[in-house]
């Protein structure tokens, strides 16, 4: 533009000198010049002259003009000048400079150099204005470029007017092919009347703004919000498409982890309302077993009711084992006792799914130093995964657990004859969060967890799978040194001493099983049927042993053992308590601050014998 205006000057004017500048910036500093012939002398202070002055016809020099303006005298700037400044918006930007090869220049002269500076004004505002549009344009699409949801504005005609490179990616369309075009052309089908529902109420400016709608396509889950582009234009809108897959699977776990903790405290409450009944099926199955003259024709009937009993009270034990959250205790364990465990608890399940579950155990196998609970969670683990596999097919099925030595430890496998798994999806076997069960049935963190937990152990899992041939899952355990266990059986008999005991308990049954079997083993027994019955006569007699069931109306047991700490301590440090709860955390933290033992409902002769053994008789009593 500089360069034409230049030209203009040139041939309308034929000077001996043509320049023009042009402010880039808001100061004189930042000017660009043209047209000085080389070799002549700066001009800047010419130009700043004619910027300052005006238009502006100069006979003679421009001499008289500098000292005036108090600026300094450039060399060689005699002749006759016209200064024209170029203005945009009330502002100097810039001006021209032309001296005369020969004679004066006119008011004519002055007047064309004006009308040429007001053309070379509006084409260099022009100009600029359309660099700030694309300097502005560049910015926003730099800026919703960088924001993670898509964004598409969208007019009344249904055609996009902008659209950010995720809303690009997300259609799978070059950004310059939505421009102009209608927007249900891009999104995928099933959106189509959700899109046009929420457009048509914020067009429509009834009720506000921000709608939103939450869209799924595949896996993916968007929440989409419709806001119009301005409180005056409301059927021009800005769709805001967020993608809330992983935070609805987030969403998803919590809710699943919060069903998980709902179904341990259902459990608990389940398996304490069990265990009372329970206390009573296996104490006098196990009182009757134990009677001498017992019926000939009663035997078998009475061995069964021994046998569903302890079968009862192991799943119940087993339960609130799996649900107990407890301090992580290794010790020797024997993964037989441990395996016939997990088998009762997925009983049920393995029939519902025609699954067949064996078993096989190497003789003589060592005993890993592992956390029972932790460990049994793997195993419920990898069978309840082997059942669904099977499941899967739509046809019976057999799972193998077969525990092993392997080098310095044991090894367990679990295999299946499901549909086993590709070479691609069992590299991602154990990655947290991955599944592929569908929606609902399975977190993708069984596998992980399980094998977080092996690890901490100092062994590891490992997946031998082919496609169509079933799966094999195999922990390997080391062996460690831990404490000796004491088997119920080898604890000591009946004590010698007759001891005088307190059985504490809301439930008759009970009450009536402790006394039957107390007295038969030559104990002298007192009753309380709750705790404030119980604080009186304990506080103020002299009792060997006091049996209190924790959960009780009016008094409960921790209240009770609290009071006759205050009363009669000699008396509270004889007190044991039985319950059915300690799957609850406040529960089991109570009973370990005592350093106490405690007999876990429903208990076993061995047991209850093995408490009464360690038992001094106190003075006093008779």
């Amino acid at each position: 533009m500089i360069d034409l205006l230049v030209r203009h000057l040139q041939d309308a004017l034929r000077p001996a000198e043509c320049a023009v500048a042009h402010l880039t910036g808001d100061s004189e500093a930042g000017t660009l010049q043209h047209g000085w012939p080389p070799g002549t002398p700066d001009r800047t202070a010419i130009i700043q002259l004619m910027v300052r002055r005006g238009p502006t016809l100069v006979v003679e020099g421009l001499e008289a003009l500098f000292r005036s303006a108090e600026l300094p005298t450039p060399p060689d700037i005699g002749g006759s000048w016209i200064l024209v400044p170029i203005t945009a918006r009330g502002r100097a930007t810039g001006g021209l400079a032309v001296r005369g090869a020969s004679g004066q220049f006119t008011a004519t002269d002055l007047a064309l150099a004006e009308g040429l500076a007001a053309q070379a004004s509006i084409a260099l505002e022009s100009a600029r204005l359309v660099d700030v549009h694309d300097v502005g344009r560049r910015s926003w699409q730099d800026v919703v470029d960088a924001i993670a949801p898509a964004i598409c504005i969208v007019d009344k005609g249904g055609s996009i007017r902008r659209a950010n490179r995720a809303f690009a990616a997300l259609v799978a369309t070059p950004l310059a092919s939505l421009i102009g075009r209608p927007w249900r052309g891009f999104v995928p089908t099933e959106w189509l009347a959700d899109l046009e529902r929420i457009l048509e109420a914020e067009a429509s400016g009834g009720g506000g703004s921000g709608r939103e709608a939450e869209l799924r396509t595949g896996d993916r889950t968007f929440s989409v919000s419709a806001v119009p582009i301005s409180s005056t234009e409301r059927s021009t809108v800005v769709l805001l498409f967020d993608d809330q897959t992983e935070r609805r699977r987030l969403q998803d776990q919590l809710i699943q982890s919060e069903k998980m903790s709902a179904i341990g405290q259902l459990i608990a409450g389940i398996a304490h309302d069990l265990n009372n009944p329970l206390a009573s099926v296996v104490g006098f199955a196990d009182f009757l077993s134990e009677l001498p003259d017992v019926p000939p024709n009663l035997r078998e009937p009475l061995s069964v009711i021994h046998e569903e009993a302890d079968r009862a009270s192991n799943i119940v034990k087993n339960l609130l084992s799996f649900a107990r959250k407890q301090d992580r205790q290794r010790r020797p364990t024997a993964l037989q006792p441990l395996l016939d465990a997990t088998f009762v608890l997925l009983r049920n399940q393995l029939m519902a799914t025609r699954v067949e579950a064996r078993m096989e155990v190497e003789p003589d196998l060592p005993m890993p130093s592992i956390d029972g609970n932790q460990m049994q969670q793997v195993f419920v683990n990898l069978i309840h995964n082997a059942a669904q596999a099977i499941a899967s097919t739509a046809r019976p099925g057999t799972i193998l657990v077969r525990a092993r030595r392997w080098m310095d430890g044991v090894a367990v496998d679990v295999i299946d004859d499901g549909p086993g798994m590709s070479e691609s999806l069992a590299s991602q076997a154990f990655d947290p969060f991955f599944t592929t069960k569908p929606e609902g049935q399975g977190t993708g963190l069984g596998l992980s967890i399980s094998q977080g937990i092996v690890k901490e152990h100092g062994g590891r899992i490992s997946l031998f799978t082919e496609e169509g041939r079933g799966s094999t899952f195999t922990v390997q355990l080391p062996c460690g040194v831990g404490e000796e266990t004491v088997e119920p059986d080898a604890l000591p008999g009946h004590p010698a001493a007759r001891l005088r005991i307190l059985v504490v308990d809301d439930e008759p049954h009970i009450l009536h099983y402790m006394r039957a079997t107390l007295e038969a083993w030559g104990h002298s027994v007192e009753l309380a049927g709750d705790g404030d019955d119980a604080l009186t006569r304990a506080a103020s007699e002299p009792f060997d042993l006091v049996i209190t069931d924790l959960r009780m109306p009016r008094l409960g047991g921790r209240e009770f053992y609290e009071e006759l700490k205050r009363l009669n301590p000699a008396s509270a440090a004889r007190l044991v308590f039985s319950t059915g709860d300690t799957v609850r955390g406040d529960t089991l933290a109570f009973l370990e601050s005592l350093s106490r033992p405690y007999l876990h409902k429903p208990f076993s002769f061995a047991e209850l014998r093995a408490l009464l053994a360690g038992v001094p008789k106190a003075s006093g009593s008779a």
